[in-house]
């Protein structure tokens, strides 16, 4: 059937119509037309099918939060974890509602869910948000190890002795499978890019990947590795243990930051953080959140909630991009302080060089100087480089240049910053948006695409004769004057539609990049 093996399931034209999005954030016309228990790709290691466990592992409770979730979906996630798990490894599973108002997630899923003896479904009475779903769900569970999954995931083969095993065998341990990619348009599951790599973050609180470092990586690949920070929904925890960490902060609100608090929390209080490469877990990534999720300050309020917390001298390098953070309220936090002395957790200087250790080569607290910026003006043209507040996509333009008086509407963007990531963005130094020049081939436009700091296509030098240089296609950026066009071209350093102007240089970081690339 389609959607098989978890392949892409065959959409014309019309399947794509909004309104297949419009309730869940996913396709549900497609999710409708897949199997409920459709086979998926084993996508494991090879050594993982060779792998020994213990064989007394603890018992767990699967605990799944919803809120309006799309019957087939919330469905499927159920029979695959029947149909993958051992039996005698679950002690329940219990599907905590968020206050739903879809009918179908009422009497209909009650009498559906009869079948399976060990699902129960609970509800709040009021819209709680997804952290005191999930610490509701929690405190109703009765099996030695707690298994947080989303409601709308699939689960792959023998996903969950893994997770156990590593639990059984020290107890202070969170594990995290895998997180594969079920694709929100036509249901096809795949790895992430660049499959096992570390949690971290940057000094805005966002949640970046980054490579398992030489230092980490095990002779077998197959084995679970240090995790510095979770990606959030998935992920198993002793009972108890979750408990003694005092479960999640109640004080935090609705959604988001949770992932950072019990991170932070488990490696400064004595215990560790690994994800199982041979644990796989499908998790359809939504293209938007279907629902209204209750005040705007939440994440903000919570972020600063752990930064408070746990971040000690650090959460300072937070202000400092986020100043608006600085006088939000975080509520009382004293009986989280007090938990962090009765559990006599380490400081987070520690955290930062025992575990994260490798996060500031990454994204540095203090942002190294630019080599360059400020407006791009191209010589021939005495024009600039105009980005005009577009996202992923946009195609560069010339237009004349703000500094010469071109009217000041905001639909300008001609500021710029050429950064220690030899990467350029929109924006002044301390506040560049997260989009940077990128080019595909050595005569195609140049566009903005999401930055993702790993050079390649969006790397590029400011040579001496003015040119900027993309070494992947080993072409320059050229314009076209009259059609105001950018594109990129042959590099010709005497032809002045290939020279640009930066307003601001920084000679000596500007030399130190010429002179790495020379070399």
């Amino acid at each position: 059937g389609k959607g098989e093996h978890g392949k892409p399931y065959p959409l014309t034209e019309e399947d794509h119509d909004d309104s297949a999005y419009r309730e869940n954030g996913f396709n549900i016309f497609v999710s409708n037309n897949i199997a409920l228990e459709r086979s998926l790709p084993d996508i494991r290691h090879p050594n993982c099918k060779h792998k020994v466990y213990l064989e007394a592992l603890p018992n767990t409770s699967i605990i799944i939060p919803f809120h309006n979730e799309g019957w087939t979906s919330l469905l499927r996630t159920i029979h695959s974890i029947i149909n993958r798990t051992p039996d005698s490894l679950i002690a329940e599973i219990i599907l905590v509602d968020d206050f739903s108002d879809r009918e179908h997630l009422k009497e209909k899923l009650e009498e559906y869910m009869v079948r399976f003896a060990k699902v129960r479904i609970v509800r709040t009475k009021k819209r709680e948000g997804l952290i005191r779903t999930r610490l509701l769900g929690a405190s109703l569970a009765r099996g030695e190890v707690l298994t947080f999954l989303d409601s709308h995931c699939e689960v792959n083969v023998n996903w969950l002795p893994p997770l156990l095993n590593q639990i059984a065998l020290n107890h202070k341990t969170i594990v995290c499978p895998m997180i594969d990619v079920i694709d929100h348009n036509h249901f096809g599951y795949e790895a992430q890019a660049g499959d096992a790599m570390r949690g971290a973050f940057d000094w805005e609180m966002y949640y970046k990947r980054i490579p398992i470092p030489p230092e980490l990586q095990r002779a077998d690949p197959s084995d679970p590795f240090e995790s510095p920070v979770m990606a959030g929904g998935l992920f198993a925890v002793n009972r108890k243990w979750f408990w003694e960490l005092g479960g999640y902060d109640p004080g935090l609100e609705i959604w988001g930051g949770e992932q950072y608090e019990i991170s932070f929390k488990v490696w400064m209080c004595g215990g560790g953080m690994y994800d199982v490469p041979c644990s796989r877990v499908g998790h359809i990534y939504r293209k938007y959140v279907p629902y209204k999720v209750p005040s705007g300050t939440s994440l903000a309020r919570n972020l600063k909630r752990v930064a408070e917390t746990w971040m000690d001298e650090f959460a300072e390098y937070i202000y400092q991009r986020r100043p608006e953070y600085r006088h939000l309220s975080t509520g009382d936090i004293s009986a989280q302080k007090e938990l962090r002395k009765h559990l006599k957790c380490k400081d987070f200087k520690w955290f930062m060089a025992a575990v994260a250790w490798d996060v500031p080569k990454y994204y540095p607290p203090v942002e190294p100087p630019p080599a360059a910026w400020g407006e791009i003006r191209n010589v021939a043209a005495n024009l600039c480089v105009d980005s005009k507040h577009g996202a992923t996509g946009t195609e560069l333009r010339l237009d004349i240049c703000v500094k010469d008086g071109s009217e000041r509407t905001w639909s300008h963007e001609q500021l710029f910053t050429f950064g220690w990531r030899e990467d350029i963005r929109p924006g002044e130094p301390l506040h560049t948006r997260k989009f940077c020049f990128d080019a595909i081939s050595h005569s195609s436009p140049v566009t903005l695409y999401d930055c993702h700091g790993m050079k390649g296509n969006q790397h590029w030098s400011y040579r001496k004769d003015k040119t900027l240089f993309h070494p992947v296609s080993s072409s320059c950026i050229d314009c076209n004057p009259a059609e105001k066009k950018i594109f990129m071209n042959r590099c010709d350093p005497l032809s002045e539609t290939q020279q640009w102007i930066f307003e601001h240089i920084n000679m000596t970081v500007l030399e130190k990049f010429n002179s790495k690339a020379s070399s």
